[in-house]
């Protein structure tokens, strides 16, 4: 196995016993991305100088010193700060900007030693549908999804074991499903947002791209997510055992724009899971959640009014449309509608909670379908909305596929903050579902 293809648990293990150095391991990921790049173009801003310089500091400390996440490369979404990096947002208004510090999110991974690549493409402020020039690395007329483009796509085509992305409807979910791997949106705010620029204050988080839920869980002990004492945390001592455990399949009140393959793997999934011994129960969620959909709208529309203000003032001649019909009300969203979205949303959230709790995880659609082809659009959100501006921590399982041979990944969803219990879930699932669905992330 070459070095670049190691997981960021993998890459580890092989520091802490000196069989592999951080700079080979550079060395590495970089002749994969000087290989692979001209195809995938999931990078924003690369200087392999640095990361090299990078490397070679990282082997100079004492093992005694190094931080728990030594060495593992980290490829960083284009919205994030970065102090030794441009932060561009795909925007020509930002083009070049340097801001000289970096968000609180890379700032605890490079104290804790990982390895900062680079800068992965965005859509424009991580807020329009319109994709940048990146490819999905399993067929290169399909999209990665978005808005983390780049991101999902660095870690499908093995460019970074690890990338930082964000969602504010289905950012990392969705992405996560169109390349196949793992992605991990935590509870809202349960990770700083502090140095990301912002779409939506009510709705935004840092999520999650890996190839194993082992590297997800590395991540999380780094931001030091952790459940309640009382929750589960002695019974998944030795892990989380689907045989006797119960899971709530939700299909939510946009399952009519589901097509064949994402209802042919929900069907599978609930399947393999009952062959193992699992009950799992299709419920529908009350009536008060139909309108979810159309409040997460009203949400994201009122904050990004405010949030691109400045930009609009400064550069309106600059932003994509969709970005002025936010700051100009284009969708004539009153400030009683505003209120009735805030309060009915959080509302519901305890609501949600309770329901969820009763099971191991709820089991629900990742997308409406493979990735769809071109690049222009990254595709719809429509299976993600509920859940973010729910602000609970959901991961997509990659594990099956669809008509075309495209990967189609399925969501587990907690309580909030059941971020560590839903991860030891979403490691039992992840490989049931990898070994008999039909889809192997790749490594």
């Amino acid at each position: 196995m070459e070095p670049y293809q190691l997981t960021a648990t993998q890459a580890l293990a092989k520091f802490k016993d000196s069989t592999l150095t951080v700079e080979e391991y550079a060395r590495s990921l970089l002749a994969r991305i000087a290989k692979r790049d001209d195809a995938v173009k999931a990078w924003a801003y690369l200087n392999p100088e640095y990361v090299i310089q990078q490397a070679k500091q990282l082997d100079s400390i004492p093992p005694g010193s190094r931080g728990p996440l030594h060495g593992v490369a980290i490829a960083v979404k284009d919205i994030m700060y970065t102090k030794d990096m441009p932060t561009q947002h795909n925007s020509p208004i930002y083009e070049g900007d340097e801001p000289k510090v970096d968000a609180a999110v890379v700032a605890t991974l490079r104290h804790a030693g990982g390895l900062i690549l680079g800068k992965t493409t965005t859509t424009e402020f991580a807020s329009t549908a319109t994709g940048p020039q990146t490819r999905n690395p399993h067929n290169p007329t399909r999209t990665p999804g978005g808005s983390s483009s780049g991101s999902a796509a660095a870690v499908a085509d093995l460019q970074a074991p690890v990338a930082l992305g964000s969602q504010t409807g289905g950012s990392t979910v969705r992405p996560g499903s169109f390349n196949g791997i793992f992605a991990y949106k935590p509870t809202w705010s349960a990770v700083s947002r502090e140095g990301v620029k912002t779409y939506s204050m009510n709705l935004d988080t840092v999520g999650f791209f890996a190839r194993s839920v082992q590297d997800l869980q590395l991540l999380a002990d780094v931001f030091a997510l952790e459940d309640d004492d009382d929750d589960d945390a002695s019974t998944l001592q030795d892990g989380f055992s689907i045989k006797g455990s119960r899971f709530a399949l939700v299909k939510t009140t946009v399952w009519p724009q589901a097509g064949p393959g994402t209802v042919a793997a929900l069907g599978a999934a609930a399947k393999v899971l009952r062959d193992h011994g699992a009950e799992v129960e299709e419920i529908e969620l009350p009536p008060e959640f139909d309108r979810m959909p159309e409040w997460h709208g009203v949400i994201l529309d009122s904050d990004a009014r405010a949030t691109f203000l400045p930009e609009y003032r400064i550069a309106k001649d600059k932003l994509a449309p969709l970005i002025v019909d936010h700051v100009e009300n284009a969708n004539k969203i009153s400030r009683a509608a505003q209120l009735e979205a805030f309060d009915g949303v959080a509302a519901l959230r305890p609501l949600l909670d309770g329901i969820a709790g009763k099971y191991a995880a709820i089991l629900t659609p990742s997308v409406i379908d493979e990735a769809p082809v071109g690049i222009e659009f990254t595709g719809s959100p429509a299976f993600n909305k509920i859940w973010t501006a729910l602000h609970v921590p959901v991961v997509n399982i990659p594990g099956f596929k669809g008509e075309n041979g495209m990967p189609i990944g399925l969501s587990l969803v907690a309580p909030r903050y059941r971020d560590r219990h839903l991860l030891e879930v979403s490691k039992a699932v992840g490989e049931i579902f990898q070994a008999q669905g039909g889809w192997w992330t790749r490594s």
